[in-house]
């Protein structure tokens, strides 16, 4: 498949897309809703947040705030100052008076750097956490409102997460968190058992008396 038709298929994608969305647009709960996710998605505000808000329940979830806003740092500058200089794609045609103000960038429409953001802090929030189909609810959330608002291309969004998944995966590997109390206790209790498991028993015949026997 040639770049040609690429182009072709991605731009038919995003147009039934926004079609799509079309349908629900101009509900005011809706408007409000997407408008406020795509401006607290806006320097990454939401994950900023949110990791803080976690760091203050123990000393490994505030090291995990600091990771987490050191990948986002390294996401930004990445997709910003490299990928975005690299492709250079026109933003969304918005010609309607919005019903709330929202920043518009001025830079590239590939990738979407909310949605890069966003799957980049759920990949890395979800590292041992229960919640993490909570963060990427948020994440999908967040990085939808980009079509909502008109702001990105379905193309972009779907780009930014792929980008942002792979970044969190290499994010968690390369700096990893250590192991929580629970977990090395676990593992402390699974190796004493095995340990037990494997230490030979009193042998069977030795020293024991059959019963009925008496000795001489």
């Amino acid at each position: 498949m040639d770049l040609l038709t690429r182009l072709h298929r991605a731009s038919a994608f995003d147009r039934r897309v926004d079609r799509a969305f079309d349908r629900i647009r101009g509900h005011p709960h809706i408007d409000h809703a997407y408008y406020l996710a795509s401006e607290l998605g806006d320097f990454s505000l939401i994950w900023h947040l949110i990791g803080t808000a976690r760091g203050l329940r123990s000393d490994r979830d505030a090291d995990a705030a600091i990771r987490l806003a050191g990948v986002l740092l390294v996401e930004t500058v990445l997709v910003n100052q490299g990928v975005k200089r690299l492709i250079n794609r026109n933003r969304p045609i918005h010609e309607a008076i919005r019903p709330r103000r929202l920043r518009t960038p001025r830079s590239s429409s590939f990738p979407s750097g909310h949605a890069s953001a966003a799957f980049t802090a759920a990949g890395v929030l979800s590292e041992g956490d229960p919640l993490w189909p909570l963060y990427y609810a948020i994440a999908t959330f967040v990085a939808t409102s980009r079509i909502y608002v008109r702001i990105h291309h379905a193309s972009d969004v779907v780009a930014g997460a792929l980008l942002g998944v792979a970044l969190a995966r290499v994010a968690r590997r390369l700096w990893p968190l250590e192991a929580t109390e629970a977990t090395e206790a676990t593992e402390a209790t699974e190796a004493t058992e095995a340990t037990e498991a494997t230490e030979p028993g009193e042998p069977s015949g030795m020293g024991a008396v059959a019963p009925g026997l008496h000795p001489a």
